[in-house]
């Protein structure tokens, strides 16, 4: 009861303005796990999934209970519920988190551990044309989400279009991208996730007062609210209720060759072949839509490859394979009446309807087209056996385009719905297509799968998103880090932009090289443009060449830390890419920053925006000091500092008391060996003791669930003099030696001694940088521990 007399407490202090003063409530009951709300207009089905998420349906009455949600895979797990009924207030609650019926006048409210969360304001109410949930906000919150859409971080202000629409040539402002999530997130720690695929708006209190609103065409009335104690527990619960990104080959953490595109057979070996010639790594090159047509226009649909321009693809592949280059094949789901499978895919009735059942043929800027529609059986079947005879090719990747649908004609009709009500969902449904015929294809290997629109939910699929068609200028650059970082919030850890730009022949190597210099620190490193400017560093000048192979470079060093962020995205769902509030959550400054982001736990990143930038303020997160990555020189925690810019290198700072491994340069990373790095320590006296973990595995698709991988645990110990180390090798199925050069930052002076394991060793201290540098050769079945008695 002392639990309950809390959120009384709390509930009279809050407005109890009826959200519909229409609305009233007749009865309440709980059933099988579900608490059931029934009013003159409808019912309230409030479901808990977990501690932290709570799901509600309203079903209007005269209506059936849709249970079918486009995003949702969790099952409600079995937790423990409480029930009070005191006064005009009736609370179903989980042990943090709560729902409040409050019964005259009638409004729903959220708490989490007795603190407000949001209420409806007029609840579900439709109209004319719409559908809409309304809720109440409070009047200083900041709103995230929506997709990727470049606005800035505050969203608050906007009324969002849901609808996956490409936006050509966009700069600092696009209120309507490709991928537009019916996601709402708030500063005071809540997500709002509407469970719903047709059409609509999200409005982010775009009249000033105070209102959130969701409006449909039509479908389910349900959304959940997602808790938790800290941002990444909000990713994380919503992750676990729409599925968690599979881990991707690790090939994918390599640098792309890719423009629109390479014309023939020829083209595609020798572009490779200047990558080895230059010495700079790549894994993978895109093949654009060349590949079935000489043609920009007329060949979409072909879907096979063109043999005079490529002879033979499948040698072509198996030479690029031995020189440890995967193949990346671009497809459409667009079937041109001029295509040489239009009479097939007509013949064989996969292509979406009109209203007499004839294929809804109409007019884009590719041609007269057909949609195939991969919600018939007959249409998806047919779709997947396309993508599993290009991987008999050995094609390893595929690239989704216009999948938005980029022309969805309101009037076209699927086997499940008209065009508005799935057309949010096509570009994740057809990712679900392709990640399934690829595993079907080769059960052992992870797919890739490059997509231009998805829905909410989507990451479970495999889909690595990027941010459309952007012009290839400043503006286009600054727009990049809000919109990954947002998409990271928002469950799609692995947005992306083409780095270098995409749209214009704007010739700017400055441009080329500070953009190339930022996709270090993105989860995907794909320069690609079109053609008239090249998008491949060994096309571009000599001193962009030099920039781009030093940042390339260093990209493939990163491989051990980055490999370890795509196992905490596969396990937790936390972004590559965080903003600064995750580290200081209730840091107001920070709601809006995005000047500088974390990659990972320990890397603090501040991206070059603009032409001749000399400097570049950077806030330090507070709780730790902070070294440059590249001279090592130190700043205290919590200020902001004004940094000099320099021409090869980005702004990029390690936090103190961090363990950052970094591989060899190798050209590919099938050249990569996990088992001959370098760790990097930085030492930070304020910084008592420190722990890291990492990840590797052999690149199964199914490591995890075998044990196939390895989690090497690193510590440190500072005390008095005395600062020591001990690696743990956590789980290993082989257990194979390492050989590891332990690189110790920020000794001051040299050391008077060094133990390995009780033996005094002899090793090099570094002067002029402070730094100390141990081989160390560990037998991983043991422990190993390494003292350091440093000078006071």
């Amino acid at each position: 009861m002392k639990y309950y007399l809390s959120y009384i407490l709390f509930f009279l202090t809050v407005s109890l303005t009826a959200q519909n003063t229409e609305r009233v409530y007749e009865s309440h009951r709980e059933e099988g796990r579900k608490f059931q709300v029934v009013t003159n207009e409808g019912k309230y089905i409030f479901q808990f999934y977990s501690d932290e998420i709570i799901e509600t349906n309203f079903i209007p009455e005269g209506e059936s209970h849709n249970k079918d949600s486009h995003a949702v895979i969790m099952k409600p797990e079995a937790i423990e519920t409480s029930y009070s009924y005191v006064g005009n207030n009736i609370t179903y609650g989980s042990s943090g988190l709560a729902v409040t019926i409050t019964i005259d006048p009638f409004k729903i409210s959220y708490s989490y551990k007795t603190k407000h969360v949001i209420s409806e304001k007029a609840g579900y109410v439709k109209n004319d044309s719409l559908e809409t949930i309304q809720f109440e906000l409070t009047k200083d919150e900041v709103l995230y989400g929506g997709g990727a859409r470049a606005l800035g971080m505050n969203r608050r202000g906007n009324r969002l279009q849901l609808y996956n629409r490409a936006h050509y040539g966009y700069e600092t402002r696009s209120e309507l991208m490709n991928f537009s999530l019916p996601i709402v997130m708030s500063s005071n720690k809540y997500m709002v996730h509407f469970d719903n695929a047709p059409i609509g708006f999200l409005d982010l209190d775009s009249t000033g007062d105070n209102t959130l609103k969701y409006e449909t065409i039509s479908g389910r009335k349900t959304y959940q609210v997602i808790v938790g104690d800290s941002w990444y527990d909000i990713v994380d619960n919503y992750t676990d209720l729409t599925g968690k990104q599979p881990m991707l080959p690790r090939w994918a953490l390599g640098n792309f060759s890719s423009r629109f595109g390479y014309h023939s057979q020829k083209e595609v070996i020798a572009t490779i072949d200047k990558f080895r010639e230059e010495e700079i790594p790549v894994d993978a090159i895109i093949l654009d839509l060349y590949w079935f047509g000489k043609e920009v226009k007329g060949t979409m649909g072909n879907l096979a490859f063109d043999r005079d321009s490529f002879p033979n693809p499948r040698q072509m592949i198996k030479d690029l394979k031995a020189k440890n280059i995967e193949t990346i094949l671009i497809t459409e789901p667009f079937m041109l009446t001029t295509s040489k499978r239009w009479d097939e895919a007509v013949e064989k009735d996969i292509l979406a309807k009109d209203s007499i059942g004839n294929p809804f043929i109409y007019d884009f800027y590719f041609g007269n087209t057909g949609l195939i529609d991969i919600y018939s059986n007959k249409g998806n079947q047919w779709f997947k056996n396309i993508y599993k005879d290009l991987a008999k090719l050995g094609v390893n990747g595929f690239w989704g385009d216009l999948g938005e649908p980029e022309v969805h004609p309101s009037k076209l009709i699927h086997a499940t719905g008209t065009a508005d009500e799935v057309h949010n969902i096509y570009g994740h449904d057809w990712a679900k297509l392709v990640y399934e015929s690829s595993l079907e294809a080769n059960p052992d290997m992870r797919p890739f799968i490059l997509m231009r629109a998805g829905y909410s939910g989507s990451q479970r699929y495999g889909l690595v998103p990027w941010s459309g068609d952007v012009s290839r200028s400043w503006g286009g650059l600054q727009a990049q880090p809000k919109i990954a970082l947002q998409m990271g919030m928002q469950g799609l850890a692995y947005m992306h932009s083409d780095l270098g730009g995409f749209a214009g022949a704007n010739l700017d190597d400055e441009l080329y090289a500070r953009w190339l210099q930022y996709g270090v620190f993105q989860p995907i490193y794909r320069p690609h443009a079109q053609e008239d400017v090249a998008s491949e560093p060994v096309f571009r000048s000599e001193k962009a060449k030099a920039l781009a192979k030093q940042a390339i470079e260093l990209r493939y060093k990163m491989l051990p830390y980055n490999y370890n962020l795509m196992y905490e995205n596969h396990q937790t769902g936390a972004p590559l890419m965080r903003p600064l509030f995750f580290e200081e959550q209730d840091n107001l400054y920070l709601f809006t920053y995005s000047d500088a982001y974390m990659w990972g736990n320990d890397i603090l990143v501040a991206p070059i925006l603009k032409a001749g930038q000399k400097e570049q303020d950077v806030y330090f997160p507070k709780a730790s000091n902070w070294f440059d990555f590249y001279t090592d020189e130190q700043f205290e925690g919590g200020q902001t500092k004004t940094i000099q810019t320099k021409e090869n290198s980005i702004p990029t700072f390690v936090r103190g008391g961090a363990f950052i491994p970094m591989g060899k340069v190798v050209q590919s990373t099938k050249q990569y060996d996990a088992d001959e790095f370098q760790l990097h320590y930085y030492f930070d006296r304020s910084v008592n003791e420190s722990e890291r973990e990492f990840y590797n595995d052999n690149n199964d698709v199914n490591a995890i669930k075998k044990g196939s991988y390895e989690v090497i645990e690193y510590k440190s110990e500072y005390k008095g003099s005395n600062l020591k180390f001990e690696f743990e090798l956590k789980l290993d199925v082989d257990f194979t030696d390492k050989s590891i050069e332990l690189v110790v930052h920020n000794i001051q002076n040299e050391p008077k001694r060094i133990k390995i394991d009780g033996k005094k060793v002899n090793v090099q201290w570094d002067s002029e940088k402070k730094t100390l540098t141990i081989p160390v050769t560990w037998n991983t079945p043991e422990d190993i521990n390494i003292k350091i008695k440093l000078k006071k």
